[in-house]
């Protein structure tokens, strides 16, 4: 996947038509081009900054059918999330991989209830399970967690659930895309529609922001998937139009692995504000989170409340034996999620559905959001049979439900870091063998190689040293102070392949050094 490459072939395409255009390069705008051009359109996605620079970067690390919403009855949704969770576990091994997690009880009824609802949770994903759930022991719920405080401790429950990389899962589904003649740009902004003599939309304005250059591409077919940001694209086509998304805030900040001792994950099915917290291991870090605080405006860096902080802080030192404070934080991160609010209704973010939302306007805009990573797939497929019916396409059935992503390989050794590059493995391996100097680590405390920078920029268009450190690798989420410590040596290598000058390279040092500053708290 290169950049030169996709821009020689969006013009050969200059005074064609595409069959489908889709605006976002997340989650949810990389999987609808990926059914879109499997299905044989000619596709083209466009991503204003980095692919899944957003909220598609800063999940929980979890592909799950979600608890708290069978909790709430949301049997629907559920059933979906299950479905698609084993799908995606089944097309993407080196990514999602199977996770227990313990529920621990710390009183009598808790056991039966959640025993119960985990039965239950397991009957709904049917064949595509990952594990039966099971009632354990005090005994045996320390010695999965030895750390778990244990105090009243009563025992636990323990449910198999997805964990996955979600920017490589990102970057896995774009080489997918270009694998499958589809077109995808990072660093392409759409700033404005095309439309006919009869009002309808019949493509984009882009502005190719590296070079600044224009262009108009014409289109049977605009998808607005841009999460939370769809309501910029609604109102280019109408100013008029009414808001669609509600964002929520979610926080997650990332301790040592010494704060979750074993192997296991911990979830909080309800907090002391009903909300649910999951500890979860992640590239030998843990992933702590989530919050769920409504917000009026929507940014690509959104920042963490200090109310946000102090509430997973505070109930995790509830569950844990050692306390974590502001100074063991290694990184702290905050996405948005684009809830599909119901129009009218006034309730809290946490009540307010995951399942997905498609509209098509007056102008033939088709637009998507809600949902989550782990039903990305099923909401592509949705859209892009909403738009063959909108674009009068020939009906082509979706291949994705059984289709290898990019990075495809069954066996995987979890225990050595470059498993998320999948069968590309060899590949980095060969960088390194041809030059040895490519094998030394970025730093001390993360794993990363130089080779995996070079790799980065020439096979995952990597533009900058935000986008290497913060979702090539994921240095940046799991200790933001080492990834300062790395970004001159990364800006280095970046510069040499790149063909850039001192002058590029000290500028993307200070940047990146100014951002990754945010994801410290001391």
């Amino acid at each position: 996947m290169n950049r030169k490459q996709m821009l020689h072939k969006l013009h050969e395409m200059q005074d064609k038509k595409w069959d489908v255009v889709v605006i976002g390069g997340r989650a949810t705008g990389l999987g609808t081009a990926l059914d879109a051009c499997t299905r044989g359109f000619k596709t083209l996605l466009l991503e204003q900054s980095d692919f899944s620079k957003g909220t598609s970067s800063r999940s929980t690390k979890l592909v799950h059918g979600g608890v708290r919403y069978l909790a709430q009855g949301d049997i629907s949704l559920v059933l979906e999330a299950l479905h698609e969770r084993g799908l995606l576990r089944q097309n993407a091994p080196h990514l999602v991989k199977n996770q227990a997690f313990i529920i621990p009880n710390y009183s009598w009824w808790t056991g039966p209830f959640f025993t119960v609802g985990m039965k239950v949770y397991d009957m709904m994903a049917g064949s595509l399970g990952l594990g039966p759930s099971e009632h354990i022991s005090k005994e045996e719920t320390l010695k999965a967690i030895p750390n778990l405080s244990e105090k009243d401790l009563n025992g636990g429950v323990i449910y198999y659930d997805g964990q996955f990389d979600d920017s490589r899962l990102a970057i896995n589904l774009a080489q997918t895309i270009s694998e499958n003649d589809g077109v995808v740009l990072n660093y392409f902004k759409v700033n404005g529609l095309l439309k006919d003599a009869d009002g309808m939309i019949c493509g984009v304005k882009a502005n190719n922001t590296e070079e600044n250059t224009n262009y108009e591409i014409k289109a049977k077919v605009v998808i607005n998937a841009t999460g939370v940001f769809v309501d910029n694209i609604l109102h280019m086509d109408n100013p008029e139009a009414p808001k669609m998304v509600r964002p929520s805030q979610g926080v997650h900040i990332i301790l040592d692995k010494s704060f979750l001792q074993g192997n296991s994950a911990i979830m909080i099915p309800k907090t002391s504000d009903g909300r649910v917290l999951f500890a979860v291991p992640w590239h030998n870090k843990v992933v702590v989170g989530t919050t769920d605080t409504p917000l009026d405006d929507a940014s690509l860096e959104p920042r963490a409340l200090d109310e946000e902080i102090d509430f997973i802080l505070k109930t995790a030192a509830q569950y844990l034996k050692k306390d974590p404070t502001k100074k063991d934080v290694l990184s702290i991160f905050a996405g948005l999620r684009p809830l599909a609010a119901p129009q009218g209704e006034d309730m809290s973010t946490k009540e307010i559905s995951r399942s997905h939302k498609l509209v098509v306007s007056l102008s033939g805009l088709v637009t998507i959001t809600g949902g989550k990573w782990t039903t990305y797939r099923k909401m592509a497929e949705d859209t892009i049979n909403k738009a063959m019916l909108i674009a009068g396409l020939e009906a082509r059935k979706c291949v994705t439900e059984n289709m290898p992503i990019h990075g495809y390989v069954k066996n995987v050794d979890y225990n050595d870091h470059l498993y998320v590059y999948g069968s590309d493995r060899i590949k980095l391996m060969d960088l390194i063998n041809k030059n040895s100097e490519m094998g030394e680590q970025l730093h001390p405390n993360l794993p990363f190689l130089k080779a995996e920078v070079l790799w980065a920029v020439r096979n995952e268009m990597a533009r900058t040293v935000e986008d290497v450190l913060a979702r090539r690798v994921r240095a940046l989420f799991l200790d933001a102070r080492a990834s300062i410590e790395m970004a001159e040596k990364v800006a280095e290598i970046m510069a040499n392949e790149l063909g850039y000058d001192a002058k590029w390279k000290q500028n993307q040092i200070q940047e990146y050094t100014k951002l990754a500053k945010e994801y410290l708290l001391a």
